[in-house]
């Protein structure tokens, strides 16, 4: 049984996580946040036996294995290097860092700690994209040629909070959910970004002159263009992922989301077929693919070098939004 510390009494993990750590297997023994009060009540309510103030008090528990960090995004770099200096294995959520060469050094010491680091990206554990995915390496659709993803939503209110009023730690929309976008795109493509462009938008969520919606397109190296539009201020959209191909295309419909849920139909020559899923609580997936990594017998279902791969095209639809040029992917892995 793999022992978990939480750093940060997060919503995610209070919504997702906790519960997909304990239906794989895993127990959780502790909780790390900076509010006595605050840990102490999310404690009792999610039957967590220890709360923490500090860092150190949770990496060097001798009865934790392994932490989930998902406090925001400006803390992540020193939290995981703590945890790896403590010998740790490390979930962390997107973005890794506010810099690549802050991600590369989590993925560095987690190496050099002998320890297992993956990337909290739930999306590619969700049978839709795995059936895309798996519908592309069999040539269902011909060879690739474009790719769109929309998944811009409206974000509820008792998530807000950073994300719309935070630059320093991260916030907006790009570091949000484009992030996703890239680390979706490369799983169902199996190739990876090499060019990003894009426009942003303050549409009145977002404060401290954060974006709250973006458009753009990435170009990757197999010659894809892909379009994206993210957002947290559309209440009534839906979500989805096409792929198209010189002989058919892939449609997925409300798959850009937390839930097990939506559809993928192929479209080709022979009219239109709705491939079957077998869906799957997308975190559980995610845990317990880790939990067969730290016994030595696989892999994360997203590593630490997916994480910086989706930072590094984060960052430049970023720049490219700021600037209106066209910037390079280079993740220097």
């Amino acid at each position: 049984m793999t022992r978990w510390g939480l750093i940060g009494a997060s919503t995610i993990a209070k919504e997702w996580v906790i519960g997909a750590i304990r239906a794989t297997g895993g127990e959780i023994v502790s909780v790390m946040s900076t509010n006595a009060e605050r840990g102490r009540a999310y404690a009792d309510a999610q039957g967590i036996a220890k709360s923490v103030t500090t860092l150190a008090d949770l990496v060097n528990d001798p009865e934790i294995d392994a932490v989930y960090i998902s406090t925001t995004n400006e803390l992540h770099r020193d939290q995981a290097l703590a945890a790896a200096r403590a010998g740790k294995h490390i979930l962390c959520e997107k973005p890794l860092a506010m810099s690549l060469e802050d991600a590369r050094g989590m993925v560095k010491a987690a190496q050099d700690a002998g320890v297992v680091m993956a990337t909290n990206h739930h999306l590619r554990n969700a049978a839709t994209h795995g059936a895309m995915r798996a519908a592309i390496k069999a040539g269902r659709i011909g060879q690739p040629l474009s790719a769109r993803v929309f998944h811009a939503v409206y974000l509820p209110p008792h998530l807000q909070g950073w994300r719309l009023d935070k630059p320093e730690a991260g916030g907006g929309v790009i570091l949000d959910i484009t992030v996703h976008d890239a680390d979706t795109l490369r799983f169902v493509l199996d190739a990876n970004p090499v060019e990003a462009i894009a426009f942003s938008q303050a549409g009145g969520m977002g404060k401290a002159g954060l974006e709250d919606a973006v458009m753009g397109v990435l170009r990757f190296e197999n010659g894809v263009i892909a379009q994206f539009h993210d957002g947290f201020t559309t209440k009534f959209a839906e979500t989805g992922l096409e792929v198209h191909g010189t002989d058919g295309s892939l449609i997925g419909r409300n798959v850009m989301s937390q839930r097990a849920a939506g559809t993928v139909t192929l479209r080709d020559a022979n009219g239109e077929q709705e491939l079957p899923l077998d869906h799957r609580n997308l975190y559980e997936t995610a845990l317990a693919a880790f939990h067969v990594a730290i016994a030595g017998k696989g892999q994360p279902s997203a590593t630490g070098e997916d994480g910086v791969w989706s930072l590094a095209a984060g960052l430049a639809v970023v720049e490219a939004a700021r600037t209106g040029r066209t910037v390079s992917i280079e993740p220097g892995l």
